[in-house]
């Protein structure tokens, strides 16, 4: 019984020993003192310490603190701190302020009046600072400026990570550099890496491109970066719009995925896609993925429809190709073909590999289809159909039979916007339902001879005009058999015609499925935090506080070229 008596005692002397230490490690300790005094009406229990030829010293758990004026409160284990003050936290943090409140328990501190805080990276300015030794952070709700080798950042709040190296800014967030700025309404910035993640409306503006996203990616060493939230790039006469836009100074190259719009801020035509690529260096625009290329023709919006759409060439001389499985639509003219290649210096738009054109009711094929456009006035001018050229058209009247004329070529003349004229010319033939003014059917005229000249109205030939020893006749219908109705290479595709610009998509373009955009996660509350001095709550701010202190990690950018 004694012996465990003996043995309890013991532990007791242990663990009081044991807190003992606890205390004194935790106690500020006096280094210098200088002169002592008291004043228990102002500083009630206070030691006051002011210097002399030297000032003050205190040192706390591997920081020291000079001072001109000290007024220590050793029980509570704080001090107030006044006059040309410097704090060093081993080698890597000084802060110089006009005054400080410490407390030894919590290892908060508050500076005030002229706050300076240095370390390796940076140097931050602002007139009030929260320091927080325990979790190594620091904050400032009045404004401040962190000043690096490369950037100039200012910003209403401001917190500091020290272990990450990382800041976080809140409101009026201004970064200033040679090459660029950066405003933003929240951002977290690392010194080591000079990586910057945006979290709110944000804009970076470069000597030749300016960003905005509200939430992104940028590292300011190189120029580069992403964002993934209402992002938009102003890049060589271009504006390019999309969930996730990525872009690169040094490669002169931007891209982007899901719900793409790109304008072109000179020609005022505009690329929709859930894919695009743009090479600033070659002028170039390469996009896929439901694709589609939209300008304005006579007051009419011309939509262009490819796999893959490219755009080249500089302002006044682009070149667009659409390849594969390429559509086009505007209200009275569409058409299909594997592949369409429009130049703009030339004016011509070429249909190529099995081409179908429908101007209104007529529906016109070939081996090769051009359009051609006046350059001046950028309207539709003329119309070419080489080879096998061959046009149809439904009876409006009678809608039982066809209107056809075929040749080795066509040439088709736009007035005002509507075809007006078509000329084929070599080896033509012409099926044709005539009817008199009471729209009775006089019959149906079938002519060859070596060239034709249509006449349009109103989407309907009003004249016919046979060059050149025309043979043929004008045949009741009851004499004419309905197999001899149809010229040789007769083919109806008017369930294919392209009636509005929806049909330029197929079922494939519809179904697509977007990729998931991975990147920027917001700032993750995880617990609460209660950062205090000793006289002051510090501020905790529902979109700082807790804000995760680990760097991102960038998503891997694929490039591809065209």
């Amino acid at each position: 019984m004694k012996r465990l008596q003996l043995v309890i005692f013991i532990l007791v002397l242990v663990e009081l020993s044991a807190q003992d230490a606890n205390d004194q490690e935790r106690q500020i300790n006096i280094v210098y003192g200088a002169n002592f005094t008291k004043d228990e009406v102002q500083f009630p229990g206070a030691s006051i310490f002011s210097k002399d030829d030297k000032q003050v010293q205190f040192e706390h758990q591997g920081a020291d603190l000079w001072c001109d004026i000290a007024i220590f409160y050793q029980k509570e284990n704080r001090l107030k701190a006044i006059g040309n003050i410097r704090l060093n936290q081993g080698d890597s943090i000084q802060m110089t302020s006009g005054k400080i409140n410490y407390d030894g328990n919590t290892k908060l501190a508050k500076a005030w009046e002229n706050v300076v805080l240095n370390n390796s990276d940076m140097t931050l300015r602002t007139d009030t600072l929260y320091f927080n030794r325990e979790k190594q952070e620091s904050y400032y709700n009045s404004s401040g400026t962190i000043v690096d080798t490369a950037n100039t950042l200012t910003s209403t709040i401001g917190r500091y990570y020290m272990i990450p190296k990382k800041y976080q800014f809140i409101n009026d967030v201004y970064i200033k550099n040679p090459e660029y700025t950066i405003e933003s309404e929240q951002l977290d910035y690392y010194t080591s890496s000079r990586n910057a993640y945006m979290y709110g409306p944000s804009t970076i503006t470069g000597k030749t491109y300016k960003i905005y996203c509200e939430r992104g990616f940028y590292d300011t060493t190189i120029e580069s970066g992403y964002g993934i939230k209402n992002t938009r790039i102003d890049y060589n006469n271009r504006i390019i719009e999309g969930d996730s836009v990525y872009f690169d100074k040094a490669t002169e190259f931007a891209s982007a995925t899901n719900n793409i719009t790109v304008t072109d801020t000179i020609n005022n035509g505009i690329i929709r896609a859930h894919y695009a690529e743009v090479f600033k260096a070659k002028d170039s625009l390469f996009a896929t993925k439901r694709a589609v290329s939209i300008s304005l023709v006579e007051q009419d919006s011309l939509y262009m429809h490819g796999d893959t759409l490219m755009l080249t060439g500089k302002p006044e001389q682009r070149i667009l190709r659409a390849f594969r499985n390429a559509k086009f639509y505007k209200t009275d003219l569409s058409g299909k073909c594997d592949s369409i290649h429009f130049d703009q210096t030339t004016g011509i738009t070429q249909l190529i590999t099995d081409p179908i054109l429908w101007n209104l009711e007529n529906q016109m094929t070939g081996d090769s289809i051009h359009l051609i456009s006046d350059l001046e006035t950028e309207k539709l001018d003329s119309l070419k159909v080489i080879n096998n050229a061959f046009i149809i058209s439904q009876d409006t009247i009678g809608k039982t039979g066809f209107n056809q004329a075929k040749g080795k070529d066509l040439f088709g003349k736009f007035i005002e916007n509507e075809l007006k004229i078509i000329d084929l010319v070599k080896n033509t033939e012409v099926i044709y339902y005539m009817y008199n003014d009471d729209d009775e059917l006089l019959g149906i005229n079938k002519t060859i001879c070596s060239s034709i000249r249509l006449l349009m109205a109103e989407n309907d030939i009003e004249d016919i005009t046979f060059y050149t020893e025309p043979d043929g006749d004008i045949f009741p219908e009851k004499d004419l058999p309905k197999s001899s109705r149809k010229l040789k290479g007769f083919i109806w595709r008017g369930e294919e015609r392209i009636r509005k610009k929806e049909d330029i998509f197929d079922e494939d373009d519809n179904n697509i499925q977007l990729v998931k955009i991975n990147g920027i996660d917001l700032p993750m509350d995880s617990e609460e935090v209660q950062d205090t001095t000793p006289e002051e709550p510090g501020p905790i701010n529902s979109t700082t506080k807790n804000a995760k202190a680990t760097e991102v990690k960038k998503p891997e950018i694929r490039k591809k070229t065209p």
